[in-house]
């Protein structure tokens, strides 16, 4: 994306000079290809395109490639072999752990390990994708009351970062934290939907499932790891009185690098906004920075079983939550279990998304001195339930 153009590889495969890489990537259906290379390719090719576009010589050449976005189909980056969806952010997993465990809001194994879970990849979908209301077992309106069968009435958004995974390691290898950069192709945003009855009734013993694999949403632009540099800051400090990250996870430079300087944010937009000419709500705003845990530590622990992470795996952040109330990453949190609805500017309320109601993801690193990175926007609008 350059400002309201878009830059097709395909076209600049067939007009430009050499740009140092094999133009078949260029050319591929989408960007795995591209991703299933080193870190060495992706970067020659970021500026060499970067060369061509500030080019004296030719100064056109770049020109022909480029597409107005508002005529361009926006569609996944590349095809998702797997998913895996993070808890990340010690402030969402307390306030979360304080709704249901209140004198045990986090489990002992947090402050050691990077919790995750996996997530399906079929219902991944592109920026702009109607998410149908997902039905299911919901629990019971007393504890003695058996389950019932329908429309979540809890659907909830989650804010969060995505990591495409580059390159592969062996099955039955690990990647070291200090070459885990070395597998992040780059970030984008996702908002993993998520039907809070349905969690909460089947969410134990073994975590999410139906309530949340219907629908996760994905930005179609992704970041890339190189032009993110101005932007990397320290890793999150950790509270005094916390362990230490275990030797796998542990890096200097990681520790001294591995935050990032992005702030994301969320909008709502309801029917009857829209039919007022109200512009969106704007729900919260949180910092990346404020994860407890880092990517390259979410890579590193993935892979330290030896699980092998292919081209095109995306890693979830999980909610990115900061620690005030307007800085929380989804509805759970923002009106804490529906008991502190938000008030909309035309008198509406809400606890948790209703049919209709557009929620938009954006983000931006901004930093003195550096050019502003948008992340571009993940929409998804909701749309009733199929009965």
């Amino acid at each position: 994306a350059i400002g309201d153009l878009v830059l097709d590889l395909h076209d600049l495969a067939d007009v430009a000079p050499p740009l140092g890489v094999d133009p078949s990537l260029l050319r591929a259906p989408d960007l795995a290809a591209l991703l299933g290379t080193a870190p060495g390719t992706w970067r020659t090719l970021r500026h060499a395109i970067f060369d061509l576009l500030v080019s004296p010589e030719d100064p056109g050449l770049g020109e022909q490639c480029l597409v107005p976005a508002g005529q361009a189909a926006m569609v996944l980056p590349c095809r998702i072999g797997d998913y895996t969806d993070f808890y990340a952010s010690i402030y969402h997993a307390t306030n979360v752990g304080s709704m249901f465990r209140p004198t045990n809001p986090l489990l002992p194994n947090y402050r050691y390990i990077p919790v995750g879970y996996h997530g399906r990849a079929s219902s991944l979908v592109g920026s702009g994708t109607p998410v149908v209301r997902p039905s299911g077992q919901l629990p019971g309106q007393a504890e003695e009351q058996p389950p019932t069968v329908g429309p979540t009435r809890s659907l909830d958004y989650e804010s969060e970062v995505g990591v495409l995974i580059g390159g592969e390691n062996a099955m039955g290898t690990s990647v070291p934290i200090g070459e885990a950069a070395d597998r992040i192709f780059g970030l984008c945003l996702v908002n993993d939907w998520s039907a809070r009855d349905i969690q909460k009734w089947e969410y134990q013993p073994l975590g999410p499932f139906l309530g949340k694999s219907f629908a996760t949403s994905l930005s179609p632009w992704i970041v890339t790891r190189d032009a993110l540099i101005p932007f990397r800051i320290p890793a999150m400090v950790r509270p005094a009185g916390d362990p230490l990250p275990l030797p796998y996870l542990a890096d200097p430079n990681d520790q001294a690098t591995g935050g990032i300087d992005l702030a994301l944010d969320v909008t709502l937009l309801t029917p009857a906004m829209q039919a007022r000419g109200e512009e969106p709500f704007h729900v919260s705003r949180a910092r990346f920075a404020d994860l407890y845990w880092t990517v390259a530590q979410m890579v590193t622990h993935h892979t330290s079983n030896g699980c092998n992470l292919r081209p095109g795996d995306l890693l979830a952040s999980g909610t990115v939550s900061g620690p005030e109330p307007t800085m929380r990453g989804c509805l759970l949190e923002r009106t804490w279990r529906g008991t502190e609805p938000l008030r909309l500017p035309t008198g509406e309320m809400r606890t948790f998304l209703e049919d209709g109601d557009v929620v938009e993801l954006r983000g931006t690193c901004q930093r003195e001195g550096s050019v502003t990175i948008g992340f571009g926007g993940c929409t998804g609008q909701v749309v009733g339930a199929i009965v």
